[in-house]
């Protein structure tokens, strides 16, 4: 279960980065200052950093993690057929259509894209740490 659900965040985390660094960013302001959110900077010096988001903005976040962690993403019914099946009841989208062999190979294809963007959000933090002691290697990409 726990690398099911690490591997759904970091699916998500990768897929901010690489539109975030292609410049792609919610439009109007973040916060009541008037920041917008293009005005803080990707990766992790938006949370550390002299430009990082405030500390009342971090700690907003992980309050929204925290809830829904406690409150939503669990098995509320007690009817999930799988480690991380969190429907309860209310979302199918077609899943109860699918025969056992289609179920089999949808999850193991959701574990192995987890784990590849396990791998790939790693590779983006290494990378960035690389480049800020200017280690970063010029590879034909």
């Amino acid at each position: 279960y726990v690398e099911v659900k690490h591997g759904r965040v970091c699916q998500l985390d990768f897929l901010g980065q690489i539109v975030t660094r292609n410049g792609i960013h919610l439009d109007g302001p973040i916060d009541k200052a008037g920041n917008a959110f293009d005005s803080f900077p990707n990766g992790l010096a938006a949370i550390n950093g002299p430009n990082a988001i405030p500390q009342e903005g971090l700690l907003q976040i992980v309050a929204f993690v925290g809830l829904l962690e406690l409150f939503v993403m669990k098995d509320v019914t007690g009817d999930s057929e799988f480690p991380g099946d969190f429907r309860n009841g209310a979302l199918d989208f077609g899943w109860d259509t699918f025969d056992e062999e289609t179920k089999l190979s949808k999850r193991a294809i959701e574990l192995n894209n987890g784990r590849a963007a396990m791998m790939g959000i790693l590779g983006l933090m290494v990378h960035e740490k690389l480049n800020e002691i200017d280690m970063v290697a010029d590879l034909p990409i």
